[in-house]
Parts: C-alpha cells; structure tokens; sequence
C-alpha cells in the first residue's frame, strides 16, 4: 500500500528499495516454504529448521504454532519483521539528527503505510522518495513457477535463463483472503530487470504512458495496481511476432493494445501472474469494481490523444514546480549536500575544498599533498604535506 505523494510538489525523483532483512542464499539452508495456508503466488516461511541461534535471532518476528508432537513451529511473520524494521530505521534517523554530518541528506518526511515505509530526503534541491520494503532474498528459482521455466519465452536466447532464474523475493504482502501475520507474496523483481532488457524500446515507451494514464485514471492502488500491466505487457511479448515488436513507430498501437488488454482482463477478471500462470491475480475483485474500471478504460479507448495529453501537462506542470522550489531554493541560500548545518562558517561555495588543493599543489611544487579525513569529525579535511 502506497502513500500519495505528488512527483513536483513532494518529491522530484522515485524509487522502491527492497531491502533484505533476511537472506538465504545458502543452497544448503534448509529452507520451507510453506503453501498449504496461503492463495497462489503466496507462502508462510517456515524456520522451523533453522539452527539455534538463527530462531533466537528472530523470534520476536516469528508467530508461533505448537505442533500435537510437542514441537514449535516458528513463522516468519511479515507484520512483526515490518515493525522491527521501522523501528530500526528510526533509530538510524535518531543517531542522524542527533550526530549530523556533512554530506547526509536531510530526512524531510518519513510515514509507514501498512508494513511499508516512505521516507522523502532532501539531497542539495532535489527531494527523493523511496517506499522501502524489507523482504527475504532467496537465490534459485521457487518450485511452483518451475512450468513457466518449460515454456517459450520472448527472452529466449537473448539472455541465459541463469540470468532470469537468479534469485526471488518474499514481499510483505498477503492475498485478498489471507492471513495478515503470516503471508508473504512470491516476487521475481529481479528476474523483471533482467527481461526489461529484451522489451523493444517502442513498447516500454508505451507501457510508460499506459501506466501513466491508469495510475492517474485508476486512482486506486488497491484495486488496479501497475503492475498488471507489467504482466499483461510480459505476456504481450511471448504472444506477439519479434519483428512486430520490433517496429519503433508502432508505440502508438502497442498503448492501445495494452490498454485492450487490461480491459480484457478487467471484463473477465483474469489477470494471470507472468511467472505463475495459474495465480490469477484480479480474482479477489468483485464484478461491480471490475466493470467500473473497465468502463473509465473505455472513455480512454474512445479518445487516448486527449488522455496522454493531460498525463503529458500534468508531468511538465510537475517539472515546472520542481523547477521554481530548486530555483527559491538556490536564491534563498538553501545548503548545499556538502555544507555543514551546524556551522554557519562551512556555508560557502561547493567548490572551496578544490580550490584549497589547487592552491596547495601550487604552493608546494613536487611534494606529496594528502587529505585526511576524520570520520569522527568530517566538518573539515586535515592536509598534511611532506617530500
């Protein structure tokens, strides 16, 4: 669950973070995935194997299950890791504010939605939101999307399948219907960038405007996420001819066509998981929110020129207020990243510590110039000078 925030007025530059607050690379660890409480593409995450020390680690984040055998079943719980997360991150802000330092961006705001965070920094004039999301890394392939691996794809041949089967994710999400403690959702981000590498640029042009029009029009990013017009864009790509896709002017024709086929989807309910082709992703929406959606996409169809127009005014109008801030900013002596806020005596030109050097080097002709910097004190560097 996202927060809203407005590209110009909140922020000038976007990202999502996913950080692993667990990593299990190791082939060896024996690692469960448990599928039986969980709808598709869903798993509760079992430690119940692990050793010792790693269950004492983490218990605080487990919810317990106690077995008719006397055993104790520990499950990763993607609530409980989401409030120690933030908790964590605080207390990095806490030493931040409490020791700043040169060069660390200023914390401009910070909100959790649900076991997400949002923090905005301000970097010079430029504010950067990223969503973090602390999740569990795996390397290797999950067995319930092996059949995809059987297919024919688009990628075939462009990348290795090494490549795309590099590792997945467990996001900090549950189904419609499960179990908020427990469930986390399957995620192949990192086999995403490695495919995007083989979309022509025609359709990823396309698909930008596509997701730029749904996000604005399908304002509901609990019902109509942009990512399944990632999967239906994906799913385009195995459907259609190479040397159609390939066509550079046809970006207009690929948007319609995206645009066709999430109403498809939307009409049918139908929206199959790139990965996982039997985890259908828009069963949990009811028929009336459907319909409704697939109408407001209709009005698109009817008229995609004055659509991609407004989406067009609405990312200059965003650009011209990230424009006038950088500009009130520079006029009102807004600090630089690499000024000291807590010394008025370090606010003067970026370039100061360059011409400092360059005085030196003129100064001492064939000598050995060294800058050391104290990490305990990094408000100035020491210089030291020798043959």
């Amino acid at each position: 669950e996202l927060g809203i925030y407005n590209r110009g007025s909140d922020y000038d530059m976007a990202f999502t973070l996913l950080v692993p607050a667990l990593k299990l690379h190791d082939r060896n660890q024996p690692v469960t995935l448990d599928m039986r409480h969980s709808a598709l593409g869903h798993s509760w995450l079992s430690l119940r194997l692990f050793d010792e020390g790693t269950i004492n680690r983490w218990r605080d984040c487990c919810t317990l299950t106690d077995h008719l055998n006397g055993t104790t079943n520990y499950f990763f719980s993607p609530t409980l890791v989401a409030d120690w997360f933030q908790e964590a991150v605080g207390l990095v802000l806490a030493e931040l504010q409490r020791k700043p330092q040169r060069g660390t961006p200023r914390v401009e705001r910070v909100e959790r939605h649900n076991t997400l965070l949002s923090m905005v920094l301000g970097v010079g004039s430029s504010r950067m939101l990223y969503d973090i999301v602390p999740v569990v890394s795996f390397k290797g392939w999950p067995a319930v999307a092996q059949s995809w691996l059987m297919e024919n794809h688009f990628w075939d041949g462009k990348i290795t399948e090494e490549e795309v089967i590099s590792g997945f994710y467990l996001l900090p999400a549950c189904s419609a219907s499960g179990c908020r403690e427990n469930e986390w959702r399957l995620s192949f981000a990192r086999s995403e960038v490695q495919l995007k590498k083989c979309i022509s640029p025609g359709l990823m042009q396309a698909y930008q405007a596509c997701k730029a029009i749904v996000i604005k029009l399908l304002a509901q990013p609990t019902s109509i996420s942009p990512y399944y017009l990632r999967s239906i864009m994906l799913w385009a790509c195995d459907r259609l001819p190479a040397s159609y896709l390939s066509q550079e002017d046809y970006a207009a024709h690929f948007m319609l066509g995206l645009i066709d086929d999430l109403q498809h989807c939307l009409v049918n309910k139908t929206c199959p998981n790139y990965f996982i082709p039997q985890c259908n992703m828009l069963e949990h929406l009811c028929d009336e929110t459907a319909m409704f959606h697939a109408r407001k996409l209709a009005l698109v169809r009817s008229d995609p020129a004055e659509h991609l127009r407004s989406i067009i005014d609405q990312a200059k109008a965003a650009n011209r207020l990230t424009q006038e801030m950088q500009r009130r900013g520079s006029s009102s002596g807004l600090l630089s990243p690499l000024t000291d806020p807590s010394s008025a005596d370090h606010q003067q030109p970026d370039d100061r510590l360059a011409k400092k050097l360059q005085q030196l080097v003129t100064e001492n002709p064939g000598k050995s110039i060294s800058v050391f910097i104290n990490p305990d004190d990094v408000t100035r560097p020491h210089f030291r000078i020798d043959d």
